[in-house]
């Protein structure tokens, strides 16, 4: 290759050459030459190298090229590790973490709203309301009160009332909120049993029997009858009514049951609809507002079945 005098090289520019190629070269230089012989040898190499190429590069430069390449100069350290460096990666990886970070902020943000909504604002409601209603439950309790000795004359069950408001409010007063909501209850119950007005009649229609006998299991030698009835309001609807079996103790709810009666019941009533199919004196019992209980016709007893 032909010298290109007329392309002057930089100083600094060919030092960094120099220290390039004496890179490519020290390891050869290292293994031939001693270490105190290692520099002239360097130049030396160097000064062929760069003439076989048509460069000449002055000799201070090659001694400065080997010094330098002594000093680890011209080549790259990456910078220690510290904050800096960690802020710079975190910078430069941010195209990256971003996209999770993103990720995870809107799952996030629909976990916490599912929380609020599903989880947290439910139990705010639930209790403010709660909180309204207790507050509320002395005014329950007097106007319960009032409304109990509105539908009786019965000094037994206003006093019966009474008590129940008493023992509301010492319970809300001790912070017992289940006892107080049962005393409400408890009144709301007996109200509600006081306003009721209906007749307990005597079921005559077919499919279902009218009158039923058992013998019991405590006596085998007795007969126990009972007149299947039904509980009709005011307005001709049949009414659903909380009745204990004495066969097995269980409380049912049921719109027809059987009525323990005495022997001369039972068997007027049968006579009045073997006449013509149909009972004329229909209504057994009697349930008045302001009372509690049915008013029951002379024959009726306790007791009631509510399967047959």
């Amino acid at each position: 290759m032909a010298a290109q005098p007329d392309t002057p090289l930089d100083d600094l520019m060919m030092a960094m050459d120099v220290v390039d190629t004496l890179r490519h070269e020290e390891g050869q230089v290292a293994r031939e030459l001693k270490a105190d012989e290692r520099d002239a040898a360097m130049v030396e190499r160097l000064r062929k190298v760069y003439a076989a190429q048509g460069i000449e590069v002055p000799d201070h430069i090659l001694k400065a090229g080997v010094e330098d390449l002594k000093r680890d100069r011209f080549v790259y350290a990456p910078p220690a590790a510290g904050f800096q460096r960690t802020l710079a990666m975190i910078y430069i990886s941010r195209s990256t973490w971003s996209k999770w970070l993103a990720g995870l902020a809107a799952v996030l943000v629909v976990a916490i709203t599912a929380w609020y909504m599903l989880v947290a604002l439910p139990q705010q409601r639930a209790e403010t309301a709660l909180a309204a209603r207790l507050e509320a439950l002395p005014q329950t309790y007097a106007d319960l009160v009032d409304r109990i000795d509105t539908l009786t004359e019965n000094t037994e069950i206003e006093a019966e009332a009474q008590r129940l408001a008493d023992d509301g409010k010492i319970a809300l007063t001790d912070g017992k909120n289940e006892a107080a909501f049962k005393a409400e209850n408890g009144l709301r119950d007996l109200a509600g049993k006081l306003a009721e007005v209906f007749e307990v009649q005597i079921i005559s229609r077919e499919g279902v029997p009218t009158g039923i006998t058992r013998i019991p299991d405590a006596n085998q030698d007795a007969e126990n009858h009972y007149i299947v009835v039904e509980a009709i309001d005011p307005d001709g609807n049949i009414l659903e009514r909380d009745i204990v079996s004495e066969e097995n103790g269980k409380t049912v709810r049921v719109d027809k049951w059987g009525q323990r009666v005495s022997d001369t019941i039972y068997n007027a009533v049968r006579r009045d609809k073997v006449d013509d199919g149909i009972v004329q004196k229909g209504m057994l019992g009697q349930k008045l507002r302001g009372e509690l209980d049915i008013t029951w016709r002379s024959g009726v007893q306790e007791g009631a079945i509510t399967e047959w």
